[in-house]
Order: C-alpha cells, then structure tokens, then sequence
C-alpha cells in the first residue's frame, strides 16, 4: 500500500483531533474530487513499518480522538487487505481510539467486509459536484452518509452519527 500524507492533529475528518492517513488508489475518479493525485496507486510513498511508527506515535497522545482513513480510497482493491490489518492493530493497542473510513462504496456493498469490524464511523457515496454542500459535517455532497457502523450492525437500517 501507498499514501501520500499523514495529517497530525487534524479537525476536519471526524470528531475531535485525529490522525489521518491519505492512502494513494481510488476507483471512483469523482468528478471534481479534492484529491484526484491520490488517485494513482503507484504514486506516493511506501507505507512502510517507519510510516506505521509515526502513525502510531500521532495515536498514542492522549489528546487524540483516533484515526481516519481517507484518501484515494482505503478500500480500493489493492489496499483493502493492509487497511483491515492496520484496522485490527489499531483497535488491539488503542481501543479507545476511533476508526473513521472515507471510501466512494456504499456501507450496503461493503458491509460484510472484515474490515468493518473495526471502522466506527463510515463515510460512504461518491463525491457528487452537484450534490456539493460546503455546509456539511465530515461530507462533501448531500449523498454521502456519516454512519455510526456499530449502532448500524444491530439495526435493520443505517444509522447516521449524529452531528
């Protein structure tokens, strides 16, 4: 897996101060996406056991909230596998940290992926240039959803973090 940053002490992808890891591949290609150089998987740097160092280093300050997933797209085929062991890592030595995941899917197709085992909150939908709402929490079009995905697994619809 490739990525392109890692945001320190970030505001603007989840409640409170995060981490946040820009992962490079994204199938979507969203027509105006504020990302588009995430897009090429062969782009960026290595994430490698230094990048999971810092990432990890950024998760062990008290004062951050947890970590978000953005890119690109962490479920982009050829990061899917490494984002879920990442997920599962995070999870055993930060359990009170959250796990929030931006992905072009809909939480309807990707659900019973493993990795949604640990993803707390989930931002689902394509970015829309249509639908855009610089109004919105945590979204950039009125199509995308915030979804508390545990309130979710034990409902019979989607149940949206509240904001």
């Amino acid at each position: 897996m490739r990525y392109h940053n890692i945001t320190k002490d970030d505001m603007l992808n989840g409640d409170g101060l995060r981490a946040v890891l820009w992962v490079s591949g994204c199938d979507h290609q969203c027509r105006d996406c504020q990302n588009p150089v995430t897009w090429d998987p062969e782009d960026g740097l290595v994430f490698d056991e230094e990048a999971k160092g810092e990432l990890f280093e950024l998760l062990s300050r008290n004062y951050i909230s947890g970590v978000t997933f953005s890119g690109g797209d962490p479920l982009y085929a050829g990061n899917v596998e490494e984002i879920t062991a990442l997920c599962a890592e995070i999870r055993q030595k930060f359990p009170d940290k959250t796990i929030w995941l931006y992905t072009g899917s809909v939480y309807e197709d990707i659900a019973d992926l493993p990795v949604m085992k640990y993803v707390d909150v989930l931002v689902d939908g394509e970015f829309m240039a249509d639908r855009k709402d610089p109004q919105l929490y945590w979204r950039g079009s009125t199509n995308q959803r915030v979804i508390d995905v545990p309130a979710t697994r034990g409902s019979a619809g989607v149940v949206l973090h509240c904001k």
